[in-house]
């Protein structure tokens, strides 16, 4: 990657850039405008490596894949891009004779409010890797003018406010006005005989928005390779506004612009209305349509006929929001290009690969068929077809069997079934952790497994090493270089080198001692920023993720407070001060979620106003987590809570961030910390719990009653009574006790409380623990986004850097 040749020419730039884009001297920029002189320094370095990239691929005609994803949870992009160009150091200092602090100027941007969970990062991680390796990769998704929102934390409960990041531009982005496509909605569509006898669609009174493109470059890791991140916006068109007021309908006309501009406002508007579920099923068509157009555009520019698309072209939809993909591709290839249905269908299958993080049927993607009917005239009527003809194999297989048939159907009970449409109309469906893919082919997916067994793979997630150790953990980092060298940043897999470093007394002192620096940086910062004092040498057990009732957040609070009774019963009792630390966002329309933050909040309060306890016991929820938030608390942590109800959690990739720290992994048997263990053993994690057989034979068979144990446990009667404290928990109470606690929480109560009495006991031996913690950190290179990567281009996408 380019960079600047010496302090001197980056500091001259820097002085031209604020003259230029400010009109001031440096020694009146505010930080704020530092960090904007910095990313529009950063974007012209690389521009001509950008430049290059993409020139270098058209050139060579290099098979591309294009990985679609509602969110991309990104994260600040000016340490990352600092780290990638190998510039930081020098940027450093030469802010430092300017009078400014880089790490003053990293908290001035915003995060980008394009994503927010794990389906989002692991896009953002996914889309790193490609350029880190010199894969011909790139992004697909919206420009959201709003993140899903800010959290404050009021009188203990989440409130919601309007996530404006892009309030102040965004620096990193380049629009491309002239690559602008239009995408259509409702109106009617028809088919009828063409002149020479070929059926023909018609397509007629739809209105028309506007997509326009902005590019964010992704840079590999210190390489000459720069990817785009393609985000759309949704714009009105001056010709649609003009059509409805030449009538004199300026109701409508006005209708439309606010309904267009609508499609790229908000990142997961609500669906619990009929509006708001139609609003997301326009963003789903929007950014699948305005993509594929512009991808068909470039590609018969560059590449010749798109008889050959599949030869040369992936692409891979993240979950089922981009599935309208498949009939898009269609619509394309037999509207515009002339194809026939068989060849375009052999185009389409060959071309789109699926990947499925959903475990629970019925949580599958599903949209009505009037709606949709409605909305997308066109699309459904190839949606129809898939459906028709798709069944027609089956009804030939099992006659008569009509369960068959539902089991599979695409269209079935007045619904599309949106994962049906995803595995019929791929080539791959993948998995992201060798125990979710299983529970596919036996639970979710099975009926399709057994029509596509070859179809099916696993694909264990990963993060990027470069984002979660380097630029998060320095002094981690520094660390593991004087151990093994640098190669390990380039090749992940080698940290398996730094495991016989956990028997040197000497290591893991030095180990121990970035530990606890980190977690006194964790501390001065949540102390000076949110007024929240820790204590850096009690354990540090966080649970850091989106609040949902699977990922039982509620059980680790009931734990908590199970700690805190037994402390009053015992002032004496002997246990080693713990903090615990809790984030994550509840969806604004999720009760449940949104009273369990309540329920740690008052639990909080209730241990703060303690003296009896003050020295011992400490639980935090911290409002508004996102990845910046997270680059502090993963280093810093001693315990890894990974408690989800086993068969829930597809993957989870929180698990893998804390292990590239060194924490323990706390967890059950469910999504990726299967393969945790299985790298690291029982010796060096704490397992606990129902194993997702157990959990999949109550689901079917029954025998598991919350009443039973309430009635028969003194412990977990003494727990519920915190629900007491305010009446909003007897929905709680309700959903462990009347609804017969579904995610099993009374069930794992006693076998989470006996887990965390085993890290207590691990801890103490403060070798063992940190031998732990070194072998943690050496098995992690598994869990790298690079291992994933290498293994979706080579298995799926049939894509390799040493071709360009």
């Amino acid at each position: 990657m380019r960079t600047w040749k010496s302090k001197k020419e980056f500091k001259e730039l820097f002085i031209e850039k604020a003259e230029v884009l400010f009109e001031k001297s440096t020694k009146d920029l505010s930080r704020k405008e530092v960090y904007q002189i910095l990313a529009t320094m950063i974007k012209d370095l690389v521009s001509e490596d950008w430049l290059q990239t993409e020139k270098k691929y058209n050139r060579k005609k290099v098979r591309q894949v294009y990985y679609f994803s509602i969110e991309f949870l990104l994260g600040r992009l000016l340490d990352t891009n600092l780290l990638n160009c190998n510039a930081e150091k020098i940027c450093r200092d030469a802010l430092q004779d300017f009078g400014f602090e880089l790490d003053e100027i990293f908290s001035e941007e915003p995060d980008p409010g394009l994503g927010n969970g794990g389906l989002g990062r692991l896009a953002a991680c996914f889309i790193d890797s490609m350029a880190a390796m010199q894969l011909p990769g790139h992004g697909c998704s919206i420009r959201y003018q709003y993140g899903l929102f800010d959290q404050r934390i009021v009188d203990g409960q989440q409130v919601e406010l309007p996530d404006a990041w892009l309030r102040n531009g965004f620096p990193w982005e380049i629009k491309k006005a002239d690559k602008a496509v239009d995408v259509r909605f409702g109106g009617e569509a028809y088919v009828r005989p063409g002149k020479d006898g070929k059926l023909v669609c018609v397509h007629e009174h739809y209105n028309t928005v506007r997509a326009v493109p902005y590019d964010v470059p992704v840079l590999g890791y210190q390489n000459r390779t720069v990817n785009t991140l393609r985000l759309w916006k949704a714009e009105y068109t001056r010709e649609n506004m003009y059509n409805q007021l030449r009538y004199g309908d300026y109701r409508r006309a006005l209708h439309y612009k606010d309904q267009a501009q609508q499609i790229s406002r908000f990142l997961y508007p609500d669906d619990t209305t009929y509006e708001g579920r139609k609003l997301r099923l326009m963003q789903e068509y929007f950014f699948v349509s305005a993509g594929l157009q512009s991808i068909m555009r470039h590609f018969k520019k560059y590449y010749g006929s798109p008889k050959e698309f599949d030869k040369y072209i992936a692409l891979h939809i993240n979950d089922t929001h981009p599935a309208l993909i498949i009939p898009e591709l269609m619509r394309i290839l037999m509207d515009e290009e002339g194809m026939s249905w068989d060849d375009a269908w052999r185009i389409t299958t060959n071309a789109v690969a699926y990947t499925n993080h959903t475990i629970m049927p019925e949580a599958l993607e599903r949209w009505s068929i009037s709606m949709f009917q409605e909305l997308l005239p066109r699309i459904f009527l190839i949606v129809d077809e898939i459906n028709r003809r798709w069944l027609k194999k089956v009804r030939q297989r099992f006659p008569g069997r009509e369960d068959k048939a539902e089991e599979v159907a695409i269209l079935w009970n007045n619904q599309v079934h949106m994962a049906s449409l995803a595995v019929v109309g791929s080539h791959s469906v993948n998995g992201v952790a060798k125990l979710h893919s299983e529970i596919l082919k036996t639970n979710t997916l099975k009926p399709f497994y057994a029509w596509f067994p070859k179809r099916f793979n696993n694909k264990t997630n990963g993060v990027t090493h470069r984002r979660w150790l380097v630029e998060s953990n320095p002094q981690l980092t520094g660390l593991i270089c004087d151990a093994i060298g640098e190669k390990w940043i380039h090749e992940p897999e080698k940290l398996l080198e730094l495991e016989p470093f956990g028997d040197d007394k000497g290591f893991r002192e030095q180990l121990a001692a970035v530990k606890q620096q980190r977690k006194e940086i964790l501390a001065d910062y949540l102390y000076k920023e949110r007024n929240i004092t820790l204590n850096p040498h009690s354990v540090f057990d966080i649970q850091i993720k989106r609040m949902h009732m699977y990922k039982r957040q509620l059980l680790n609070i009931l734990h908590v407070y199970h700690l805190y009774r037994q402390l009053l019963d015992d002032p004496n009792m002997d246990m080693i001060p713990r903090t615990f630390i809790f984030g994550g966002k509840a969806a604004a329309s999720y009760g449940e979620a949104k009273i369990t933050i309540k329920l740690i909040n008052t639990v909080a309060k209730l241990i703060d106003h303690d003296h009896r306890t003050a020295d011992k016991l400490k639980v935090v929820f911290l409002e508004n987590y996102n990845v910046s938030l997270g680059q502090k608390l993963f280093p810093a942590a001693d315990v890894s809570e990974q408690i989800s109800t086993a068969s829930k959690e597809a993957s989870g990739t929180g698990n893998m961030k804390f292990m590239f720290n060194g924490a323990i992994t706390l967890g059950t048997m469910d999504g990726a910390n299967v393969e945790i263990h299985k790298e690291v053993g029982d010796e060096h994690s704490v397992i606990f719990g129902l194993r997702a057989e157990e959990v999949q034979r109550y689901y079917q068979e029954g025998g598991y009653s919350s009443w039973d144990i309430y009635n028969n446990d003194s412990d977990v009667r003494r727990i519920l009574e915190v629900m007491e404290e305010n009446p909003m928990f007897g929905q709680l109470r309700e959903d462990l006790l009347d609804r017969n606690d579904e995610f099993f929480v009374l069930k794992d109560f006693k076998p989470y409380c006996q887990a965390q009495q085993e890290i207590q006991r691990r801890y103490r031996d403060v070798d063992g623990w940190f031998r732990s913690s070194a072998v943690n950190i050496a098995h992690a290179g598994y869990f790298s986004s690079d291992r994933t990567i290498q293994e979706y281009a080579k298995d799926i996408w049939n894509l390799a850097a040493e071709e360009i």
